[in-house]
């Protein structure tokens, strides 16, 4: 990575190109570059793609604290204000993730008083700013999904209509295969199960994640619900033997051996 660091410096000083202030007409798209690498830092630190922890604290806190600087200097932004608060309603659940040795708990199943509650404020706040503001995009969506879950007292209290209404307006503004499997879990849970992997159907020709662990882990799930005991199980092992991430396997083939205790 140095040496890396250390060509493009090169680079830049042989191409005699300054770092000038750029024009009014390309702040949007390098402003949208920035808030885009800082919602992938967040990501990856919020849930470890490959290793044994479930998450990485230093790249969440310093995706927040970066994007936090860019709200101050653009005060105004309401995708700015969107990412942010999507950052910190979703971080506020970081310490009911996991259990004591570091297992993965699923949302469902978290002890909400563990939820940081000032982190849920400040990120409804920034939200509700954000959409007063009139402009809609896919970070102040997102965050307002977040919301909905972070404020249900109990799993159970969940707004899942309004949860799968805000997914079908994300998928008009940015539709992505993994919006579309959010949205299909939300219609599980709104409409059953059964509808769920129907929806899900759309998304096995789509190569991005026809075969990525997280539409395996849901298949899994919406089968379950079903009773379909031997199809869930068969998703949880094909899940688990996608993902890089020790806990995410875990937690799968758990689910799975679970299923396959006889009763």
């Amino acid at each position: 990575m140095a040496q890396r660091i250390s060509r493009a410096k090169a680079t830049i000083r042989q191409s005699g190109v300054g770092f000038n202030v750029p024009e009014s007409s390309e702040r949007g798209d390098r402003l949208g570059a920035v808030l885009h690498v800082l919602y992938l830092i967040f990501n990856e630190g919020y849930a470890n793609s490959a290793g044994p922890a479930l998450q990485r604290l230093d790249l969440s806190s310093e995706a927040i604290r970066l994007a936090r600087a860019v709200h101050q200097l653009v005060p105004n932004d309401g995708e700015v204000e969107g990412l942010l608060s999507l950052m910190l309603l979703t971080d506020a659940r970081r310490a009911a993730r996991s259990g004591p040795n570091g297992e993965l708990i699923p949302l469902d199943k978290q002890d909400r008083s563990l939820w940081d509650r000032a982190a849920i404020a400040e990120g409804v706040a920034l939200v509700s700013t954000a959409f007063a503001r009139g402009a809609i995009g896919a970070y102040q969506l997102q965050a307002a999904i977040a919301a909905v879950h972070d404020e249900a007292p109990r799993a159970e209290d969940t707004d899942w209509a309004e949860i799968f209404a805000l997914y079908g307006v994300l998928e008009g503004v940015s539709a992505n295969p993994m919006v579309t499997l959010n949205r299909a879990v939300a219609l599980a849970m709104v409409q059953g199960p059964a509808a769920g992997l129907e929806s899900l159907k759309a998304l096995e020709r789509d190569e991005r994640i026809a075969d990525h662990h997280r539409l395996h882990a849901v298949r899994a799930h919406l089968y379950e619900r079903l009773g379909e005991t031997k199809l869930a199980i068969d998703h949880y092992r094909k899940a688990a033997s996608r993902t890089a991430s020790l806990p995410e396997r875990d937690y799968l083939l758990l689910m799975a051996s679970r299923l396959a205790q006889p009763d």
